[in-house]
């Protein structure tokens, strides 16, 4: 039987940072996305580095998941910037309830419901109900909610949009939408939820509007707009968009997979 010398053969570490052979080379593709590409190895295992920054990117989501809701914070934000406000609740008491029963978020508590009731005919008719929520991240809805709103709703009243004060409800799932839209007999519910964290994303936030709100409404008759927060859509950039689907929504009568994007060169902001 021949023998066969096995040769030891130099296997480098691909994305590792290397003084011997030169420069990382994929540092300049990872400049371009917060994506975990390219992260190396050391032998059979992964880098330290890449463990740790693996590790505190998860505590990161797990802590947006769990932190507390200052809804005080995003009450104060939105009044700075001119916007009205009013607080709501769900049938969800607690945040630990509300993740085991995604269903509590989808509906208002008995006493929300009973005064929201008896302060429509305040209000009036409107176009457009605005819900605020950490959903699954509090840290989300703290940081982007306000700026968001500061930069779509301007955009709307100029287009002649009539606006509901803006609902700050903790615990909400966007099921919600539809119950405080139909409550409201608004043409239009938009919701603001912290999103479920991603590793890398603690901070995102969705928004999902609907045309004509109402228990009959399913997700497919909702739009989203969604990763806003300053690493993906900026969030004045996502009021721009919101803005403009939103006037689209209207012109069409329709939301969700009926809806037809115009392009950003040709939608405009006309008068409602």
């Amino acid at each position: 039987m021949p023998f066969f010398r096995m040769i030891p053969q130099r296997h480098e570490s691909v994305g590792a940072s290397r003084t011997s052979s030169g420069p990382d080379v994929w540092a300049a593709l990872r400049r371009f996305t917060t994506a975990r590409i390219a992260l190396g190895r050391a032998g059979g295992s992964s880098r330290t580095q890449t463990l740790l920054e693996f590790r505190l990117a998860h505590a990161q989501a797990r802590d947006a998941v769990g932190k507390d809701f200052d809804a005080d914070s995003v009450e104060q934000q939105l009044r700075g910037a001119g916007i009205q406000t009013t607080r709501l609740s769900t049938e969800a008491p607690s945040r630990a309830l509300f993740l085991r029963r995604p269903d509590l978020g989808r509906r208002l508590s008995d006493a929300s419901r009973q005064w929201l009731i008896e302060n429509r005919p305040i209000w009036g008719n409107r176009h457009l109900a605005v819900i605020v929520s950490n959903g699954l991240s509090s840290l989300a809805a703290e940081t982007q909610a306000a700026p968001t709103l500061a930069g779509l709703l301007p955009l709307l009243k100029e287009a002649g949009w009539t606006i509901f004060p803006v609902f700050i409800v903790p615990f909400a799932r966007v099921k919600l939408q539809d119950e405080i839209g139909a409550l409201l007999g608004a043409r239009h519910a938009l919701a603001l939820l912290g999103e479920r964290p991603g590793l890398g994303s603690p901070d995102s936030l969705g928004a999902y509007f609907t045309y004509q709100p109402g228990p009959e409404r399913t997700d497919a008759d909702r739009n989203c707009v969604s990763n806003i927060r300053a690493q993906g859509l900026p969030p004045e950039q996502a009021g721009t968009k919101l803005a403009r689907l939103l006037v689209q929504s209207q012109e069409q009568s329709c939301s969700g997979i009926q809806l037809k994007e115009a392009s950003a060169t040709t939608a405009r902001l006309p008068s409602a």
